[in-house]
């Protein structure tokens, strides 16, 4: 039962995690599309204080939405904040966080192989670097930097790519990108309750109260909203990133997320000037360019795995004695593994035929990309791992 209970939480909280990034996003791109799209409105809206109005047609309907200089003259009875998506998307992603990787810290958070830290001293630790890094983005969100744009991008990356070497030193690869996720994800909401939100009650304030508006507080407000709508594409990536091991799992995964962070706010500066009336396809093809040139330079070109005598000696019990060891424990009909109750995906390795049949998933996650076994827990060694690919080698002539 404990293992079920673990896997329904696990369950409720991504899905509810997964609907409350989809609205937060949702809202942010269609802010930043709307604000980027205001007209010039007919002087007799132009009288009533209205700085710029948009039309559209959606679902059988036509909108018109208007944006006030300063604001209404009258406060509406109904004002709607979108404040709960961002919320809702960071509470959940901070119980599944724990969930995984501090409950499941055994398992997600912890490789042996990179260091000796016990469960507590992990989870203090990722809690550290965590409470850190935010830190030092409020910091320099509160400095002058901030004023220009491209200085502070490429400090704060700088800084992103030596908080994420540091981590990928302790924790286990996988658990490295959600760290730099929750990261950011923590800046993003922290965006929201401390600049955004007090920026637009100070806004209603002074409106309810006849008077007009500093614009000091909407525009810091709106910068920090540039902010979090450059980090979307990179913490989609990030939230699913754990289906991609030939990221994560690479010699120089911190580098590559790096890579990808800087490619998708890139590839979201071509939308975010799109919405301006400024069309650069230049930059949108450069960013999808660099995508797949990064892809290439990681992917697991074929290599010698051993000369044709050295694949001979390997025999079917060898090969067998490795997967057993290393793999039947969660892949298996009856694991014996207190973590699953079933086989992971239902896939099974309770006989030799079946790991032949199996061979080229095998050869992909424990020779390639090496994520498997979960997080290493059964500590297959790199020799072992040799072992198996010259023993993979041999059933290639069979596919």
């Amino acid at each position: 039962m404990e293992n079920y209970i673990f896997e329904l939480a696990h369950l409720v909280l991504r899905f509810f995690h997964v609907i409350a990034g989809i609205a937060w996003i949702g809202a942010s791109f269609y802010f930043a599309w709307l604000d980027n799209n205001l007209q010039t409105p007919p002087q007799w809206k132009l009288d009533k204080g209205i700085k710029g109005d948009l039309w559209a047609v959606h679902g059988g309907g036509f909108y018109e939405v208007a944006k006030y200089q300063h604001g209404p003259e009258q406060m509406p009875h109904t004002l709607h904040w979108f404040k709960w998506e961002a919320y809702t998307t960071w509470i959940t992603g901070i119980l599944l966080f724990s969930l995984l990787y501090y409950v499941g810290a055994d398992v997600y958070l912890i490789d042996n192989s990179k260091t000796a830290l016990g469960k507590f001293a992990a989870i203090g630790a990722s809690l550290a670097f965590i409470g850190l890094g935010y830190g030092v983005y409020r910091l320099l969100c509160k400095g002058q930097l901030v004023k220009n744009s491209i200085a502070f991008i490429m400090v704060v990356i700088a800084l992103l790519a030596v908080w994420t070497f540091a981590v990928d030193q302790l924790f286990s690869d996988r658990a490295v990108y959600i760290h730099v996720g929750a990261l950011i994800g923590t800046c993003m909401v922290g965006n929201v309750y401390h600049i955004i939100m007090p920026g637009q009650r100070y806004m209603v304030r002074e409106v309810e109260a006849g008077r007009i508006p500093d614009s000091a507080p909407g525009l810091k407000a709106k910068l920090c909203s540039i902010h979090n709508n450059y980090a979307t594409l990179p913490v989609v990536f990030i939230m699913l990133s754990n289906h991609f091991p030939y990221t994560y799992s690479h010699d120089f995964g911190w580098l590559i997320l790096i890579a990808l962070f800087v490619i998708g706010m890139w590839i979201r500066h071509f939308f975010n000037l799109k919405h301006q009336g400024i069309n650069k396809p230049s930059v949108l093809i450069t960013g999808i360019a660099a995508f797949f040139a990064l892809m290439l330079a990681i992917a697991p070109w074929p290599t010698s795995s051993g000369s044709a005598t050295e694949t001979a000696k390997i025999s079917d019990s060898q090969a067998w004695d490795i997967i057993n060891k290393h793999c039947t424990g969660c892949h298996s009909e009856s694991p014996t593994s207190a973590l699953f109750q079933t086989a992971p995906l239902g896939f099974k390795l309770d006989s030799i035929e079946q790991a032949k049949q199996a061979h080229a998933l095998i050869h992909t996650r424990a020779v390639i990309s090496k994520d498997m076994p979960l997080a290493n827990m059964t500590k297959m060694s790199d020799a072992e791992r040799e072992t198996l690919a010259n023993w993979l080698a041999k059933l290639k002539p069979e596919q």
